[in-house]
């Protein structure tokens, strides 16, 4: 005996509360065709099986089934009725040993199966659920006698937030009702949105219906910004919440049904299309159940006192009272109040295109069945139980069966393996259902998804995009979020007392980016690279040295090149006039060595252009490190030279004998060899080399040649300084000489320029950034370079090409005694 419970009545009536009723005084009222078309399902069942000669031979299976009405009293007076045999109250004394079922088909809600289940544990009662969907029932520890052919709520909850995170959506709305059912999946659901979005809000739907609360309910929908709203209810609690979304007109919600009201063809009406259209929702699997259509359509009226069922099936259906009916073929005594055509009537009963509930039950039965032939299959000697035994098959025990129903595996009809896990559910399996408006102006529910938990790597939904409708006026996929998202190049910093969810978008940082969308931070660029405009990605920085290709480059270049030509050209002419009283006048070869060196100063100019390098970073210092040296050595010397001169002149006086062609050598070789040492320990030491300066601009590398001793830089220009002081003093001080001799005067005016210009290098060398340093060095090289030639040699050309005249020993001497 198989015992089964069904809602097939929705209310109950109660009985007079003056005194304390039983269950058996409460009425059922509000019989449902459409769902007794669950019950016939398992009749069928049982009778398919018993039908097949090879299935459990030479057992047959009956069945005793209950309404519980849709209340939780009637439902557990079913239960104890079905463990105890009997259906009068149970006593000590008229309680049977065994109870008379072996497995319980139901109970259809979660709240009833809660505490019947509690009821068969006791008794070890396997009961199979066919509609309990509440996670809470997983527990075996607290329900160790329960299993379900109807994924569990925690694959539901999973299966909708699968949902929401392949269309994008952070921002929810939830509602449940205030039941077991309701409250468990709300508790799952809020747990497992946390990782993808926030909850906008949650409501929850009232047992009893309280148009106050209804009211609330639908003030936070239109107040939410949330465009998405997830509810997880059965059709009855949650028709009047529809009714009243609909009767204050709210539209531009996508609705996420939960398996309980996804497929309800009460909910699913033309009326509630305006604000329901294009609902989502997670549906039981459809099933085909081969012959039921036939069974069902077989169906006559009868009248049996142990089948009170069937016998309101018919009154219900005929919309009649059966009087004193004795024969199950006798209706003759009847009282009708409504039309006696059933054919609208029975559309409902009959329908079997989309079986659902129907089919859960029909895999409950057959998952009892098939523990049972495993049961029946046992050899002796090998069986589960004590030494090995096998079960009684004529005296079956609930617990010997419950043994091989957490075992049993098969795969029925259409290919689906029937089979239940640890915890007693089955495998997740759900229909996404999309409700559409058909062409007959009818609501059409249909399939355009699946979801199938076993397929793991995010592939256990798929969804038939082209086919779901869309409830909008964009006809497009809706958006349901708090804040948008922030693009590339920005990230989230949360709303202070707001969820995670409410964000603003923060631009990242000069040298930061953040590549991925709704990025809650923002990351540094690597030290050779630099965000982009967009600050999306790190490009790398813009090399910058000063090159020979751009403007400020070729014009340094090029007046290195003319000084140097400048400074050949007039040791040219020198050379082409060294026997003239000018030229003699003037010291020639210290003349020779000071153009060639000026030459070289304008030469060296070339090394601090162009792309760093470690030879280029080393000679250009010496170069120019010794090529100043030398000029100003020979500078110098010409200056001692005229004050030697001049005090030649007067009488006794022998100076010049003490500093002549040999002494002036060494004095130039001398002081240019200590410019040498020191080139030669700061190379040795700390030599400068070429350097990625980032230091001045974040977004460029100034590759430049770091001086390496900053206080062997400082030697080598404070060593140039130092002979410029001296030659400027001693030139200074020989200014009021005879015109013949007087080279002092230009000598002194040469300092002047050369001080001048190499005093304002320092600040501007410190104060300008990247390659506008070594542009600065390059000037001041240059300046100082045509300061000195210009102001030394510029006069003396003057008389060679200009007063060839003047160049004669005659006119000097005469000159000479024109200043005596």
């Amino acid at each position: 005996m198989l015992g089964g419970t069904f809602i097939v009545n929705f209310k109950t009536i109660p009985p007079d509360l003056t005194y304390r009723s039983k269950p058996e005084n409460w009425k059922c009222d509000g019989f449902e065709i459409s769902v007794f078309q669950r019950a016939q399902a398992m009749i069928f069942a049982i009778e398919e099986i018993n039908k097949n000669q090879t299935f459990l031979p030479n057992i047959t299976l009956g069945y005793r089934l209950y309404d519980d009405c849709n209340n939780v009293l009637v439902g557990l007076r079913a239960t104890i009725a079905l463990t105890g045999g009997l259906e009068e109250d149970i006593t000590d004394y008229n309680c049977k040993e065994y109870p008379p079922v072996l497995a319980i088909v139901g109970d259809p809600l979660s709240s009833h199966s809660i505490a019947t289940s509690r009821i068969l544990s006791v008794f070890q009662i396997p009961m199979v659920s066919y509609f309990a969907t509440c996670s809470c029932l997983s527990n075996k520890q607290d329900y160790p006698t329960f299993f379900r052919t109807i994924p569990s709520d925690t694959f539901q909850v999973k299966a909708i937030v699968q949902i929401i995170k392949h269309y994008g959506w952070t921002w929810i709305g939830a509602i449940a009702t205030d039941d077991d059912y309701g409250q468990n999946a709300l508790k799952d659901f809020i747990k497992e949105i946390q990782t993808i979005g926030c909850i906008a809000f949650t409501e929850t739907i009232p047992i009893v219906n309280e148009k106050v609360t209804f009211l609330k309910i639908v003030s936070t929908i239109k107040k939410s910004s949330a465009n998405v709203i997830v509810v997880f209810s059965s059709e009855e609690e949650l028709s009047a919440l529809v009714k009243e979304v609909v009767q204050q007109n709210i539209t531009g919600k996508q609705w996420i049904a939960s398996e309980s009201w996804s497929t309800s063809a009460v909910l699913a009406v033309k009326e509630n299309f305006v604000s329901f259209g294009g609902t989502i929702g997670i549906a039981i699997r459809k099933g085909e159940i081969p012959g039921l259509k036939n069974f069902l359509q077989q169906s006559y009226p009868n009248f049996n006192s142990q089948n009170n069922l069937m016998v309101e099936f018919w009154e219900t259906l005929f919309q009649c009272k059966f009087q004193n009916a004795t024969n199950q073929n006798n209706f003759s005594s009847r009282v009708c109040s409504g039309s006696e055509d059933i054919k609208t009537t029975k559309t409902a009963y009959n329908d079997v295109t989309d079986l659902r509930s129907p089919y859960t039950v029909y895999k409950a039965v057959y998952a009892i069945a098939h523990s049972l032939h495993d049961l029946t299959a046992c050899k002796t000697g090998e069986g589960p139980f004590l030494n090995n035994s096998c079960a009684n098959i004529r005296n079956v025990q609930p617990w010997q069966l419950l043994y091989y129903l957490k075992k049993v595996s098969f795969v029925n009809h259409l290919g689906e393996r029937v089979t239940f896990d640890e915890n007693g559910d089955p495998p997740a399996i759900y229909d996404i259902v999309n409700w559409q408006l058909s062409n007959d102006e009818t609501v059409d529910i249909k399939i355009v998804g699946l979801f199938d938990e076993s397929l793991r790597n995010g592939k256990e939904l798929s969804l038939n995009e082209k086919d779901i409708f869309w409830n909008f006026a964009t006809g497009t996929i809706p958006e349901s979020v708090c804040s948008k998202s922030c693009l590339l190049g920005t990230r989230k910093a949360t709303r202070k007392g707001e969820p995670i969810c409410c964000f603003d978008c923060i631009p990242c940082a000069d040298g930061e980016i953040s590549s991925q969308n709704d990025s809650t931070e923002c990351f540094k660029c690597p030290p050779d690279y630099w965000s982009n405009l967009e600050r999306s990605e790190c490009i790398q920085k813009e090399i910058e040295f000063l090159s020979y290709d751009d403007a400020m480059g070729i014009t340094l270049t090029a007046t290195s090149a003319l000084g140097a030509c400048l400074s050949l050209s007039v040791l040219a002419i020198f050379i082409q006039h060294r026997h003239t009283p000018v030229v003699k006048a003037n010291n020639s070869e210290l003349s020779f060595l000071l153009l060639v060196s000026l030459t070289l100063c304008f030469l060296c100019v070339l090394c601090f252009i162009g792309k760093p390098s470690e030879i280029t970073c080393t000679i250009r210092h010496v170069v120019f490190g010794l090529s100043f040296a030398v000029c100003i050595s020979c500078i110098l010397v010409k200056t001692i030279v005229v004050i030697m001169a001049f005090k030649a002149t007067l009488p006794g006086n022998n100076m010049v004998k003490w500093f002549g062609t040999s002494q002036q050598r060494g004095t130039v070789f001398f002081t240019a060899f200590i410019q040498s040492i020191i080139c030669l320990i700061w190379l040795t030491t700390a030599p400068p080399l070429p350097n990625k300066n980032t230091k001045y601009q974040n977004s460029k590398i100034i590759f430049e040649c770091h001086v390496g001793s900053l206080i062997g830089f400082s030697c080598l220009l404070g060593y140039i300084g130092l002979l410029a002081c001296i030659c400027f003093l001693l030139a200074f001080l020989a200014r009021n000489l005879p015109d013949t001799f007087n080279e002092a005067k230009f000598i002194t005016f040469s300092m002047l320029i050369f001080c001048a210009v190499w005093i304002t290098f320092v600040p501007a060398y410190i104060s300008s950034p990247g390659k506008h340093t070594v542009a600065v060095e390059i000037f001041a090289i240059l300046a100082s370079s045509f300061g000195l030639l210009f102001s030394i040699f510029a006069p003396k050309c003057y008389i060679i090409l200009l007063r060839p005249e003047l160049n004669t020993k005659k006119a000097l001497m005469g000159r000479a005694g024109q200043n005596k």
